[in-house]
């Protein structure tokens, strides 16, 4: 058997652009994704933080260093700048592999700047960001 897991997320980004007159996908600065363990391409889910959306789309990469956040096509119609999203990718693993799975998760802070890169999840508990 295998199972569906989250393989890692970006946790509190920031929407820094909606274009709705792009093809589809989310545009995420190179460095965020390096981070997280995103492919170009990769399937992820969007949950928005401001209005409870949730949506899936595909992974594009960004220019590095930019903090970049950009929700493309008709996922433009459920964002706004400023919106605070989770972004998650999740991986099928077998039995085995699930059992030891650690996900990778990067807390972020205003300015889509990394204010955690290690952390590892606990039920319940975030990190306090300043």
């Amino acid at each position: 058997m295998f199972r569906t897991m989250m393989k890692s997320k970006l946790h509190r980004a920031t929407v820094t652009e909606a274009n709705l007159n792009y093809v589809g996908s989310i545009t995420i600065d190179e460095d965020l994704m390096e981070l997280a363990d995103l492919l170009p391409n990769e399937k992820v889910q969007i949950v928005n933080l401001n209005n409870g959306s949730r949506m899936e789309t595909y992974t594009i990469t960004g220019p590095r260093g930019s903090g970049c956040v950009c929700l493309n096509g008709a996922a433009a119609r459920l964002v706004q700048p400023g919106d605070v999203v989770i972004i998650i990718s999740y991986a099928l693993m077998s039995e085995e592999t699930a059992a030891d799975h650690v996900p990778k998760v990067v807390i972020l802070e205003e300015g889509n700047k990394v204010a955690h890169d290690r952390y590892e999840e606990k039920h319940s508990t975030v990190p306090e960001t300043s």
